[in-house]
């Protein structure tokens, strides 16, 4: 991962580094892997997220559809 210091400007910078890694996921990897996770415990996890993910999808898809009404709390950009 590659971060571009304008003007020594170390501030703006490490906000781009952390915005970066917050993206791909980093810190939460980060959080996980603090302890040990049971395999079983692991299969539970991702299941369970699983789910929320298709959940969010299916809601999504239905407040496109016009099924729903948009969520409440978000601006859209588009």
């Amino acid at each position: 991962m590659h971060v571009i210091v304008r003007d020594n400007n170390v501030e703006q910078a490490l906000r781009a580094l952390k915005k970066k890694m917050q993206r791909e996921g980093l810190f939460r990897e980060m959080k996980e892997r603090r302890a040990y996770e049971k395999p079983s415990e692991r299969r539970v996890r991702e299941k369970a997220q699983a789910i929320a993910r298709q959940r969010k999808a299916i809601r999504k898809k239905m407040q496109r559809e016009g099924l729903l009404p948009p969520a409440r709390g978000r601006v859209s950009a588009r």
